[in-house]
């Protein structure tokens, strides 16, 4: 059993998925056919000559999504109706039979370089549209025009897929041979990292509502994220169970009871994709979520081991809806208010503690009256460790108040506090009495704590 901890303890990311983690947030373009017809799922039959952008303007669209902080922009080079923003030689499905006659795919990647941010795409292996689809002939169909994406449009950051599928014109469904796309990836982008339900790289949280777990471990059984490289031997329990009914919708992925029961874990983390409107492709009557609900799920992914992949589609001109680039505006300043700034301190490692049960004194440099984030942060290129952790306030009078209690904490842990003097507080007698220092302390771990950072908002 303390074996097995500690070889889950030593799970580590690639450098590709730190890299990934350092971004934090980036934005999801859904725009095609479904933003003229005004569907979300389109089913192939509609005719090219409906996309016409006539006030195309990716640069518009880069420096809106950099407002909000992200740091690069995934296009829908093409979803299930299979028409392709780019002119691909293998289909007649494209903007080249539009009268738009343009390359939308490199119009994105240009405008990502000029405005300094990554780009990368989603390439939909469902394909209404192609009479390939549901034969053996469809995956070299599909790695043609992976191929292409791949080789013509410069440095790619990530690749997107998801795992929707139907039935061919022969009526039996597709079968993808994803290791087959991973290669092509590894071969022309080795530095892009993979998002698919079921790894190699990033997974799917198991939602679209931004709706993160209570415990987001990057550490997960290989029986989900089969595509993984697997990094430990089985756990204790591995002979005696099965994981067999894991999907990305189970609440418990990562947590102690659950990986028990694995025949060998991987790291791969969750992405928290949401859109900024109720639709995924624009629709003229849907009006952006409040401001409210954005921060919220920010402080849920990027401030809870994962990122943050938020959509933001174009209108049939071609531009962002100005409603969605006020409201990233926004966002991005609520940001930059709250944490823009730390409170300036001092962290001290307590001596004589447990190395799987630290405690840190971090010391303000001034006494403040309230407090509202502590950002934690492991250091997730030695893996992920923390089981479960608690914050106390300290006061000039030497009372104290807990803040906060949480699970796991891995690459960025953002604990929103509670105001100890929100209501009648029977442990402080004061409400004029002043914060002086926190308290860390890491109640269970898989083996020795290794934290990057503590800071204070």
């Amino acid at each position: 059993m303390i074996d097995f901890l500690r070889e889950a303890a030593h799970v580590r990311p690639s450098q590709k998925q730190q890299n990934w983690f350092d971004m934090g947030m980036y934005a999801f373009i859904h725009f095609g056919p479904n933003t003229y017809t005004d569907r979300e799922w389109g089913d192939g039959t509609e005719n090219p000559e409906i996309f016409n952008p006539l006030k195309l303007d990716c640069d518009q669209w880069v420096e809106a999504i950099k407002t909000a902080g992200m740091k690069g922009l995934v296009l829908t080079a093409k979803h299930h109706d299979g028409f392709c923003l780019w002119p691909s030689r293998y289909t007649e499905h494209s903007v080249k039979n539009s009268p738009f006659r343009g390359d939308v795919v490199k119009e994105a990647a240009e405008a990502c370089r000029r405005g300094g941010i990554k780009f990368g795409f989603y390439l939909s292996p469902w394909d209404r549209n192609s009479k390939y689809y549901g034969s053996p002939e469809y995956n070299e169909y599909f790695c043609s025009q992976l191929t292409e994406l791949l080789t013509e449009y410069g440095d790619i950051f990530y690749v997107w897929f998801d795992n929707a599928c139907g039935e061919g014109p022969n009526g039996k469904k597709q079968a993808y041979e994803f290791e087959r796309y991973f290669e092509l990836i590894r071969k022309y982008q080795p530095e892009a990292v993979i998002f698919n339900d079921f790894g190699p790289d990033i997974r799917w949280c198991g939602n679209e509502a931004g709706q993160a777990r209570h415990s987001e471990w990057a550490v997960v059984p290989s029986e989900l994220c089969h595509y993984g490289k697997i990094q430990t031997g089985p756990g204790p329990m591995a002979s005696q169970g099965s994981l067999s009914y894991l999907y990305n919708t189970e609440q418990e992925l990562g947590t102690m009871p659950n990986i028990l029961y694995s025949k060998g874990l991987v790291f791969a983390p969750s992405e928290i994709d949401m859109s900024i409107r109720p639709g995924w492709f624009w629709h003229p009557q849907e009006e952006p979520h409040s401001l409210e609900r954005l921060f919220r799920t920010y402080l849920t992914s990027t401030g809870a081991n994962a990122c943050l992949n938020l959509n933001i589609p174009p209108t049939r001109e071609g531009l962002l809806d100005e409603r969605d680039v006020k409201r990233l505006k926004e966002f991005g300043e609520l940001i930059g208010r709250e944490f823009g700034s730390a409170v300036p301190s001092v962290t001290e490692k307590m001596k004589g503690q447990p190395p799987t049960q630290p405690v840190y004194r971090v010391k303000l440099g001034r006494p403040l009256k309230e407090l509202k984030y502590v950002v934690l942060q492991e250091d997730i290129a030695q893996g992920q460790r923390v089981e479960s952790f608690r914050i106390t306030a300290k006061f000039a009078s030497g009372g104290q108040y807990p803040l906060f209690q949480g699970t796991c904490i891995g690459n960025r842990r953002i604990c929103q506090l509670q105001d100890p003097f929100a209501l009648q507080n029977p442990l402080l007698n004061d409400t004029d009495e002043l914060l002086t220092e926190l308290q860390v302390q890491i109640t269970a771990a898989r083996d020795e704590v290794i934290l990057k950072d503590i800071q204070v908002y």
